[in-house]
C-alpha cells in the first residue's frame, strides 16, 4: 500500500463531448468523476475494484447526491478531492469535492454511499470476512478524519 501522504487529487480535463451546446459541462457527467476518482483513489492505496472484485468483494453505489456550485467549461482542469466520511466494515460514505485545478474555485460537492457484497449478492463485513481490506480502508478513513 502507498503511503496516504503520497496520494494526489484525481484530475481530470474536461473533454468536448462531456459539454453542451454552451461549452459547459453537463451535470451528469460529474457523478461520473466521481466514480474516476474513486478507482483512481482506491487502486493508489491498493484496494481498487479490480483487486476486489478478484477477491469476491463486490461493491454496489447505494446512493449518490451532487451539489453544483459553479459552472465548468471545456478544457477546464479539475482536481477532484475525496474523503470518507464514515465506514464500518459494511457500509462506506465518501465526500467528494470537485474544484477548479486552477483557481480552487469549488464547481461541486456531493456524496456516495456503497455496501459490501459477497459473489452471491449478500451483504458482507469486511471487518470479519476480510480483515486485511478493513485495515486498509480503516486506514484511509482516519485520514480522511484529520
Amino acid at each position: 500500500m502507498k503511503d496516504l501522504k503520497e496520494i494526489k487529487p484525481y484530475q481530470h480535463q474536461v473533454q468536448y463531448y462531456e459539454t453542451d451546446q454552451m461549452g459547459i459541462a453537463h451535470h451528469s457527467n460529474y457523478i461520473r468523476w466521481f466514480e474516476e476518482a474513486r478507482s483512481y483513489i482506491l487502486t493508489q492505496i491498493g484496494m481498487g475494484y479490480e483487486k476486489m472484485e478478484e477477491m469476491g468483494i463486490i461493491s454496489p453505489v447505494l446512493s449518490v447526491s451532487a451539489k453544483y456550485k459553479t459552472m465548468t467549461h471545456y478544457y477546464d482542469i479539475v482536481n477532484v478531492d475525496l474523503e470518507v466520511t464514515k465506514y464500518n466494515g459494511i457500509k462506506l460514505s465518501i465526500k467528494y469535492t470537485i474544484s477548479d485545478s486552477k483557481t480552487g474555485e469549488i464547481r461541486c460537492v456531493g456524496t456516495s454511499d456503497h455496501c459490501f457484497l459477497d459473489r452471491e449478492g449478500k451483504p458482507m463485513s469486511l471487518k470479519r470476512s476480510y480483515p486485511e481490506v478493513d485495515a486498509i480502508l480503516e486506514q484511509f478513513n482516519e485520514k480522511s478524519s484529520k
